[in-house]
């Protein structure tokens, strides 16, 4: 994926994320705008879950997500917190596993980082290891 377009690296965990979902007994729904804070929408066992979806590449063993929206513009570079109630899964793709992992964002703080690989220091306290997330939870 080196070299693409930001949004066809977001189409691509869409799309993975859909097959993903759909793979698990998940009946996917699509908002019909762009503008909402959640790409889709998983409807199982008669609850609905709205997702939000990542492309992560991973770093030093790990993919982060940093709760937060940030923009350019004019007046330079903008950050703020992202409503963690507007969003009940955030799904993570990774290009590096071919895989999916599943947070629910009220779980954590300012961000989440899954472990692909154990930490080379040999922490274990702590450390959210990233196969445990790869199932839909609920």
């Amino acid at each position: 994926m080196a070299g693409h377009h930001t949004k066809d690296k977001g189409d691509l965990g869409v799309a993975k994320a859909f097959a993903d979902l759909v793979s698990q007994g998940c009946t996917v729904l699509f908002p019909a705008t762009e503008h909402a804070p959640f790409d889709l929408v998983a409807y199982r066992r008669g609850r609905f879950s709205r997702v939000q979806v990542k492309f992560r590449t991973a770093s030093r063993g790990g993919v982060t997500v940093r709760f937060r929206s940030v923009w350019n513009d004019r007046q330079g570079t903008h950050a703020v917190p992202v409503d963690k109630s507007e969003v009940d899964l955030l799904c993570i793709y990774c290009p590096d596993t071919d895989e999916c992992y599943y947070v629910r964002p009220w779980e954590h703080r300012a961000s989440v980082t899954l472990r692909i690989r154990p930490p080379s220091n040999g922490q274990q306290s702590g450390v959210l290891v990233a196969s445990r997330f790869r199932g839909v939870p609920g």
